[in-house]
């Protein structure tokens, strides 16, 4: 396990997680053009690159043998396979970014979820939750001209999905955008905050009004 105690590193963090449809990647989106103190961690697929996608920004885009060679040197700290493509987060990376004093969120599902907080003990674990299950089956018909089999079974897999909300320590209720935003943001701004934190951060002036 790495320890990522808030005493050892500067970084925090964050794992997010929520069914589809919840609105997590647009909170997330939305929190990264309001502050530039946090990043996403950018994984590895051995999905192909889409059109308008770029390498190292959406994904690193590596190939099957490559991803499995990553697996066995224990490279990820969580991976999954999702719809015949896998998906990974570098471990490396990860402790890099926290060691260098930047805070992280992983967008990821809840079995990630878990074998991230098997190796970073300390991350902070948050859930969003849609306002009901017709505004979450409305939002999943909206995506496309999906079959109503598919949007039923995206709703089933949603619902699962759900049910592993106690694993996570803060839940946020995406109803009203703005609000839910606000709510995400107040949460990444209080653990800025922690004396902790704020005594790494400006030891110099701690120092100085001291002496």
């Amino acid at each position: 396990m790495f320890n990522h105690s808030p005493e050892t590193n500067c970084g925090m963090l964050y794992v997010i997680s929520a069914p589809s449809g919840a609105g997590k990647t647009s909170l997330v989106k939305a929190l990264l053009e309001e502050t530039d103190l946090i990043e996403v961690s950018v994984s590895y697929t051995t999905r192909a690159q889409r059109p308008g996608e770029r390498e190292g920004i959406d994904y690193h885009y590596i190939q099957y043998d490559t991803f499995k060679q990553m697996i066995t040197d224990g490279q990820f700290i969580e991976h999954a396979e999702v719809f015949g493509n896998f998906y990974g987060t570098s471990k490396m990376k990860i402790k890099e970014k926290l060691k260098a004093g930047i805070d992280i969120i992983l967008e990821i599902d809840w079995q990630g979820a878990q074998q991230v907080k098997e190796q970073f003990e300390h991350c902070t674990m948050i859930f969003i939750l849609p306002p009901s299950r017709h505004e979450l089956l409305s939002r999943l018909k909206e995506r496309g001209q999906d079959a109503d089999e598919v949007i039923n079974s995206r709703m089933n897999e949603a619902i699962e999905q759900l049910s592993h909300y106690s694993e996570f320590e803060y839940l946020i209720v995406n109803d009203q955008f703005s609000h839910a935003l606000g709510e995400l943001k107040a949460l990444i701004y209080a653990f800025r905050l922690r004396q902790t934190s704020q005594c790494r951060r400006h030891q110099n002036l701690i120092k100085a009004l001291l002496a």
